[in-house]
């Protein structure tokens, strides 16, 4: 472990994981590091950038990019294949967006529409509002703790063991640090150009919405522009890495097998 940046495997094509919202990286993906460094064989990049999860140091969702686009040279781990779920999939696309020589494949899974200036506006208002919530002495904690539960027994069911553990790793937030992670949301979303974006190998997963949502029209938009398939499954919610993780492992290894036959 170097300055917060974990690499499990020691060869094969490199891999970036970003978990959604501020959640640490560690075990958020259950299963995804061992079966990539199982097969095909990966170097699986793990980290918690500056802001978010474990991170002692403050940063911006403005500066993810840049500070991604140096760990990956630090490493010498680039063009990785780029997984992000959530927020973390805003980030895989701005990534891209920002430093194209650093991707060589993009797995998105049902990914905050940094496409969407309005549904962006919707997301970072939404946190904010929770972290007022969550501050307004004794009520706050007791309504969190409360939303917390009845989400954690909804996400749960049915999952996996390692799956319904990651579900309570998830849900012990920090409202403060999410509303953070997510400020500057709308303004990059204002600023977003589909045209910036590398055609590299990818998959856009989208949850098991009707056709005519807001968040699944901007996922096709996201995809056409990639000329990436728009995947979803029977059942499969916001948290598809959790619900359907055989299906993202897959979906993971496909991407990656791709971007090394070019």
């Amino acid at each position: 472990m170097t300055d917060g940046v974990r690499v499990h495997g020691d060869h094969g094509p490199p891999v970036l994981l970003l978990p959604g919202g501020a959640a640490p990286a560690e075990g958020f993906f259950p299963g995804m590091v061992e079966g990539l460094v199982a097969d095909p064989g990966c170097r699986v990049i793990v980290h918690d950038r500056p802001g978010t999860g474990s991170s002692s140091v403050p940063g911006t969702l403005a500066g993810a990019a840049d500070h991604l686009h140096e760990v990956l040279v630090d490493l010498g781990a680039g063009p990785a294949v780029v997984v992000g779920q959530s927020l973390g999939g805003a980030v895989a696309a701005l990534l891209a967006a920002a430093h194209p020589q650093d991707v060589a494949g993009l797995v998105l899974l049902d990914m905050t529409p940094v496409n969407d200036a309005a549904i962006s506006a919707q997301v970072e208002r939404r946190a904010a509002t929770t972290a007022r919530v969550a501050a307004v002495p004794v009520l706050g904690p007791a309504l969190m703790r409360g939303a917390t539960a009845v989400m954690a027994r909804s996400m749960k069911r049915g999952l996996r063991p390692d799956c319904a553990e990651a579900v309570d790793r998830t849900l012990e937030l920090d409202t403060d640090q999410l509303a953070r992670s997510v400020e500057g949301l709308t303004d990059l979303a204002r600023g977003w150009r589909d045209d910036a974006l590398p055609r590299v190998p990818a998959a856009v997963v989208t949850a098991d919405r009707k056709p005519d949502a807001p968040v699944r029209r901007a996922h096709e938009r996201l995809a056409a522009v990639l000329d990436a398939p728009v995947l979803t499954w029977p059942g499969a919610t916001h948290s598809v890495h959790l619900d359907h993780p055989d299906e993202v492992l897959a979906t993971v290894r496909d991407v990656v097998g791709r971007s090394a036959a070019r």
